[in-house]
C-alpha cells in the first residue's frame, strides 16, 4: 500500500466534507472543490479526518490511493487558506498590467501579450514587474503560473524573462574570443 495514503487527512472544523460513491466534495470558507475518485478506492470521514483505503490490491490502485490522498489534502488546504504563486518579470521594459479580466504583458516582443485570467483565479500586480496568482485550486494556480511563464522563459545568458519568485537561474558564461 502507498505510504502516503496511510496518513489521514486532517479536516478543520470549518470545512464540510461530503463523500459520494465516486466523488468527494470539500466546502470551506474560500469555496467549494470537487474531485472524482477511482471506484476501487474507499474514503471514510471520521473524527475530523479522512482515511483513504483500497478495495482491490493492485499496482494501479496503490499508486492512485496516494495521489487521491494528496489531492484531498490540497483541497482541504485550498478551501481554508488557498494557494499563491509569485512571478517576477526580469528585463528592461518588461511589465504587466491588469486590464479587467485580462492581464497585459510587455515582454520584449513587438506586440503586447493579452492573457485571459481563468475562472477561480485572482491575479494581483503588486509592482509592474511582480505578479501574484491566488486561488483555491492548486492545480489551476500552478497551471496559470506555468502558462504565463511560458510566454518568455528565463534565458541562460542574461537571465531575462518571466521566472518564479523562488527560481534560481544559472547564468552561462558568454562566448569568449
Amino acid at each position: 500500500m502507498s505510504r502516503i495514503s496511510k496518513n489521514p487527512v486532517a479536516v478543520p472544523s470549518n470545512v464540510d466534507v461530503t463523500i459520494a460513491s465516486t466523488k468527494i466534495t470539500v466546502k470551506g470558507p474560500n469555496g467549494v472543490l470537487e474531485q472524482n475518485v477511482n471506484p476501487h478506492i474507499s474514503l471514510k470521514h471520521e473524527n475530523q479526518s479522512i482515511l483513504v483505503d483500497m478495495k482491490i490490491d493492485s499496482k494501479e490502485v496503490h499508486a492512485q490511493s496516494g495521489t487521491i490522498r494528496s489531492l484531498i489534502a490540497n483541497m482541504v488546504q485550498g478551501v481554508t487558506t488557498g494557494f499563491e504563486r509569485k512571478l517576477q518579470l526580469v528585463g528592461v521594459g518588461y511589465r504587466a498590467q491588469l486590464n479587467g479580466s485580462n492581464i497585459n504583458l510587455n515582454l520584449g516582443y513587438s506586440h503586447p501579450i493579452n492573457y485571459k485570467i481563468p475562472d477561480g483565479i485572482n491575479i494581483e500586480i503588486t509592482t509592474p514587474t511582480e505578479i501574484v496568482i491566488k486561488g483555491i485550486d492548486k492545480q489551476k494556480v500552478g497551471q496559470t503560473a506555468a502558462e504565463i511563464r511560458a510566454f518568455r522563459k528565463p534565458e541562460p545568458y542574461k537571465g531575462k524573462g518571466v521566472r518564479y519568485d523562488d527560481e534560481v537561474v544559472q547564468l552561462k558564461e558568454a562566448k569568449k574570443k
